[in-house]
């Protein structure tokens, strides 16, 4: 369908990842923007319908992008739809020309009443452009404990390039974590988009235990990203077991429901500051909680 947008005229396009010419231009611009390619990440077929580009086209080249992601997360027991918002992106001779706004806006017509919440993380060059559609900042909080002990246990290293291994974690993916206040329960294809690239090395099962957790180690600091499979085993645990001997400090990528033993502190990232879409349901105003690592978009 075709737009004018400030004297200019433009095709619009809402999914487009089967859309050949359409998905490699829009991985193009997004190569050129974020380093960011989402080619190898369709190819193994793990993007499906949660991942929605709204895609402005001059000629047949991607020039705008805003992506929906549709979460389904599961709160004090109930389950609910959030939309993330992603992937903002502006081929540089075209900016400053409306389009991301133009995309706002439509994003938030074709998608007025079917979602719950809406969040977004943004970088600090455009902190100033999302409160103009309603979007404020939330804050964010972290779990940390120094009181684990490294202890031993049957860890195997998944192989994500194994479709065995691929399919165990995905299995177990299905069941959850179990020790999260706040869980994103879909979609897995946002789980391997992380799992088969950026963490591909820190896929992890625990044989005795029967979960898998996705953990990278640096400077003696564990990151516990998620854990996925049911147990009746502790958290602690289980990131004991996960822990090398050098590790002195273990950090979770989410937000554990029972605290006992961490130490929660604001959540400070470098570049990354997250907004919630005012006048829809928002939790973290009135609770001190985290969006898991590995459903960041």
């Amino acid at each position: 369908m075709k737009y004018d947008i400030k004297g200019k005229t433009y095709s619009y396009i809402a999914g487009i990842k089967d859309n050949n010419p359409v998905r490699l231009s829009f991985d193009q611009l997004s190569v050129h923007t974020f380093r960011l390619s989402f080619e190898p990440w369709y190819q193994a077929g793990y993007w499906d319908d949660s991942c929605v580009p709204h895609v402005l086209l001059d000629g047949d080249t991607v020039v705008a992008n805003a992506t929906v992601n549709i979460l389904r997360v599961r709160w004090q027991g109930q389950e609910k739809t959030w939309l993330q918002l992603g992937t903002v992106m502006t081929h540089p001779d075209y900016r400053h020309q409306g389009l991301s706004r133009w995309l706002m806006d439509k994003i938030f017509e074709e998608w007025a009443g079917k979602y719950d919440a809406m969040v977004l993380f943004a970088n600090k060059r455009v902190l100033g452009f999302y409160p103009k559609f309603g979007f404020i900042p939330a804050g964010e909080y972290q779990y940390h404990t120094r009181q684990l002990s490294p202890q031993t246990g049957k860890v195997r290293r998944l192989d994500m390039d194994n479709a065995a291994d691929r399919e165990l974690l995905l299995q177990k993916y299905a069941q959850s974590n179990p020790f999260a206040a706040l869980t994103v329960t879909a979609p897995a294809g946002l789980l391997m988009f992380y799992c088969t690239q950026f963490m591909k090395t820190g896929v992890y099962y625990l044989e005795e235990t029967a979960v898998i957790a996705v953990v990278e180690h640096e400077g003696g600091v564990m990151t516990c990203h998620d854990i996925f499979g049911e147990t009746s085993h502790s958290l602690p645990l289980l990131l004991s077991v996960l822990m090398e001997k050098d590790t002195r400090q273990v950090v979770l990528g989410f937000t554990p429901a029972d605290v006992t033993g961490f130490t929660m502190l604001p959540l400070k990232t470098e570049d990354l500051t997250l907004f919630v879409l005012n006048g829809k349901e928002n939790i973290f105003a009135g609770h001190q909680l985290m969006i898991p690592t590995l459903a960041h978009t």
